[in-house]
């Protein structure tokens, strides 16, 4: 899991296998597989850099460096 921040300020966490989509409209919006929604405030590099932070941290892809 990674943490997000909504645009509240509060923490959620979400599952990066199930973001399908990271869009910029002005608010950064992450759609899920399942097509739900999450408006976040935080940049779209730094959910990258999250999400490759996990996958190296679970060993998902070991090219990830």
């Amino acid at each position: 899991m990674i943490d997000v921040h909504r645009l509240d300020g509060k923490r959620y966490w979400i599952n990066p296998h199930q973001i399908e989509t990271i869009t910029v409209n002005p608010d950064v919006t992450l759609t899920m597989l399942s097509g739900k929604a999450v408006v976040v405030r935080d940049g779209p590099e730094e959910i990258i850099q999250k999400i490759i932070a996990y996958r190296k941290q679970i060993g998902a892809f070991g090219n990830e460096a």
